[in-house]
Protein backbone atom coordinates (compact mmCIF):
# COMPACT_ATOMS: atom_id res chain seq x y z
CA UNK A 1 0.00 0.00 0.00
CA UNK A 2 1.61 3.10 -0.93
CA UNK A 3 1.42 6.26 1.52
CA UNK A 4 -0.90 7.93 -0.65
CA UNK A 5 -3.56 5.27 -0.41
CA UNK A 6 -3.25 4.81 3.72
CA UNK A 7 -5.64 8.24 4.94
CA UNK A 8 -7.93 7.19 1.93
CA UNK A 9 -8.27 4.08 3.49
CA UNK A 10 -8.74 4.97 6.84
CA UNK A 11 -11.30 7.36 6.10
CA UNK A 12 -13.36 4.46 4.62
CA UNK A 13 -12.94 2.47 6.89
CA UNK A 14 -13.54 5.08 9.96
CA UNK A 15 -17.10 6.13 7.95
CA UNK A 16 -17.87 2.15 7.49
CA UNK A 17 -17.47 2.01 11.41
CA UNK A 18 -19.77 5.09 12.48
CA UNK A 19 -21.67 4.00 9.71
CA UNK A 20 -22.26 0.73 10.87
CA UNK A 21 -22.76 1.83 14.72
CA UNK A 22 -25.71 4.65 13.55
CA UNK A 23 -26.94 1.30 12.06
CA UNK A 24 -27.43 -0.88 15.07
CA UNK A 25 -28.81 2.20 17.22
CA UNK A 26 -32.20 1.82 17.86
CA UNK A 27 -35.21 3.29 16.10
CA UNK A 28 -36.24 5.25 18.73
CA UNK A 29 -39.55 6.19 17.14
CA UNK A 30 -40.55 2.73 17.76
CA UNK A 31 -42.93 2.39 21.07
CA UNK A 32 -41.34 -0.34 22.46
CA UNK A 33 -38.00 1.49 23.17
CA UNK A 34 -39.75 4.49 25.27
CA UNK A 35 -39.64 5.26 28.53
CA UNK A 36 -43.34 6.11 30.05
CA UNK A 37 -44.01 7.43 33.48
CA UNK A 38 -42.09 8.39 36.34
CA UNK A 39 -38.27 7.23 35.32
CA UNK A 40 -35.68 6.81 37.48
CA UNK A 41 -32.02 8.43 36.50
CA UNK A 42 -31.21 4.88 36.32
CA UNK A 43 -33.28 3.99 33.55
CA UNK A 44 -31.44 6.40 31.40
CA UNK A 45 -28.22 4.80 31.75
CA UNK A 46 -30.02 1.30 30.56
CA UNK A 47 -29.85 -0.24 26.81
CA UNK A 48 -30.60 1.37 24.74
CA UNK A 49 -30.76 4.46 26.09
CA UNK A 50 -27.39 4.43 27.75
CA UNK A 51 -25.72 5.02 23.84
CA UNK A 52 -27.61 8.69 23.29
CA UNK A 53 -27.33 9.58 26.95
CA UNK A 54 -23.57 8.48 27.32
CA UNK A 55 -22.46 10.54 23.72
CA UNK A 56 -24.44 13.56 24.58
CA UNK A 57 -23.23 13.77 28.67
CA UNK A 58 -19.33 13.02 27.75
CA UNK A 59 -19.24 15.69 24.61
CA UNK A 60 -20.77 18.85 26.16
CA UNK A 61 -18.72 21.58 27.50
CA UNK A 62 -20.49 23.85 29.34
CA UNK A 63 -19.49 27.68 29.98
CA UNK A 64 -17.15 27.67 32.94
CA UNK A 65 -18.49 31.25 33.97
CA UNK A 66 -21.75 30.56 33.89
CA UNK A 67 -20.87 27.48 36.27
CA UNK A 68 -19.34 29.46 38.67
CA UNK A 69 -22.06 31.38 38.80
CA UNK A 70 -24.87 28.78 39.63
CA UNK A 71 -22.11 26.76 41.67
CA UNK A 72 -21.75 30.00 44.27
CA UNK A 73 -25.62 30.17 44.34
CA UNK A 74 -27.53 28.45 46.89
CA UNK A 75 -29.92 25.29 45.25
CA UNK A 76 -31.04 23.59 48.21
CA UNK A 77 -34.63 24.97 48.13
CA UNK A 78 -34.82 24.13 44.37
CA UNK A 79 -36.43 21.09 42.72
CA UNK A 80 -36.46 20.17 39.01
CA UNK A 81 -38.72 18.51 36.68
CA UNK A 82 -38.01 17.15 33.68
CA UNK A 83 -40.52 15.95 30.81
CA UNK A 84 -38.62 13.93 28.16
CA UNK A 85 -39.71 11.74 25.29
CA UNK A 86 -37.05 9.39 24.25
CA UNK A 87 -38.13 9.26 21.09
CA UNK A 88 -37.44 12.85 20.69
CA UNK A 89 -34.25 14.08 19.10
CA UNK A 90 -33.82 17.26 21.16
CA UNK A 91 -34.77 15.33 24.37
CA UNK A 92 -31.73 12.50 23.65
CA UNK A 93 -29.64 15.87 23.34
CA UNK A 94 -30.60 18.16 26.21
CA UNK A 95 -31.41 15.97 29.28
CA UNK A 96 -27.93 14.55 28.92
CA UNK A 97 -26.06 17.84 28.75
CA UNK A 98 -28.41 19.34 31.87
CA UNK A 99 -27.99 16.75 33.72
CA UNK A 100 -23.82 16.69 33.65
CA UNK A 101 -24.48 20.74 34.28
CA UNK A 102 -26.27 19.33 37.55
CA UNK A 103 -24.27 16.17 38.54
CA UNK A 104 -21.14 18.77 38.18
CA UNK A 105 -22.99 21.29 40.63
CA UNK A 106 -23.18 18.19 43.01
CA UNK A 107 -27.30 18.85 43.01
CA UNK A 108 -28.74 15.86 44.87
CA UNK A 109 -30.45 13.80 42.00
CA UNK A 110 -32.77 12.75 44.35
CA UNK A 111 -35.05 16.54 44.29
CA UNK A 112 -35.20 15.49 40.31
CA UNK A 113 -38.43 13.97 39.01
CA UNK A 114 -38.23 12.65 35.80
CA UNK A 115 -41.95 11.97 33.43
CA UNK A 116 -41.17 9.98 30.21
CA UNK A 117 -44.21 11.29 27.97
CA UNK A 118 -45.15 9.58 24.11
CA UNK A 119 -45.03 10.81 20.65
CA UNK A 120 -48.35 13.04 21.85
CA UNK A 121 -46.70 14.71 24.93
CA UNK A 122 -48.84 12.80 27.11
CA UNK A 123 -47.58 11.20 30.37
CA UNK A 124 -49.08 8.09 32.42
CA UNK A 125 -48.77 10.32 35.54
CA UNK A 126 -51.34 11.72 38.14
CA UNK A 127 -52.43 15.26 37.10
CA UNK A 128 -50.41 15.20 34.16
CA UNK A 129 -52.57 17.97 32.36
CA UNK A 130 -51.83 20.31 35.02
CA UNK A 131 -48.14 20.14 34.27
CA UNK A 132 -49.18 22.30 30.57
CA UNK A 133 -46.67 20.16 28.45
CA UNK A 134 -45.98 21.16 24.63
CA UNK A 135 -42.58 20.07 23.66
CA UNK A 136 -39.91 18.34 25.22
CA UNK A 137 -37.81 18.28 26.76
CA UNK A 138 -39.26 20.67 29.43
CA UNK A 139 -37.05 21.43 32.44
CA UNK A 140 -39.90 23.16 35.15
CA UNK A 141 -37.59 24.54 38.15
CA UNK A 142 -39.27 25.16 41.20
CA UNK A 143 -38.43 26.79 44.16
CA UNK A 144 -40.42 26.01 47.70
CA UNK A 145 -42.95 24.38 45.60
CA UNK A 146 -43.52 27.87 43.36
CA UNK A 147 -42.38 27.48 39.76
CA UNK A 148 -39.52 29.70 38.82
CA UNK A 149 -39.38 29.10 35.10
CA UNK A 150 -38.79 26.58 32.07
CA UNK A 151 -36.55 25.37 29.67
CA UNK A 152 -38.60 24.25 26.81
CA UNK A 153 -37.48 22.09 23.79
CA UNK A 154 -33.88 23.72 23.81
CA UNK A 155 -32.46 26.78 25.46
CA UNK A 156 -32.47 30.11 24.47
CA UNK A 157 -28.37 30.91 25.09
CA UNK A 158 -27.35 27.98 26.83
CA UNK A 159 -28.75 25.45 29.37
CA UNK A 160 -26.55 26.52 31.91
CA UNK A 161 -26.73 30.75 31.51
CA UNK A 162 -31.11 29.71 31.29
CA UNK A 163 -30.59 27.36 33.91
CA UNK A 164 -29.14 30.70 36.63
CA UNK A 165 -31.42 33.71 34.56
CA UNK A 166 -34.49 31.17 36.06
CA UNK A 167 -33.24 30.93 39.39
CA UNK A 168 -31.90 34.55 39.84
CA UNK A 169 -35.25 36.08 38.94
Amino acid sequence: MTRKAFPLIMFLLCSFIINAQEQDEPDFYDPETWLLGELEYDDLLREPHNHWFDRQFDDYTFDNEVFLRLEKMNLDNIRIKIVLGTWCPDSRREVPRFLKIIESLGYSKEYITYIGVDIHKDGPVDDFESLNIERVPTFIIYRNKNELGRIVEYPETSLEKDMLDIIID
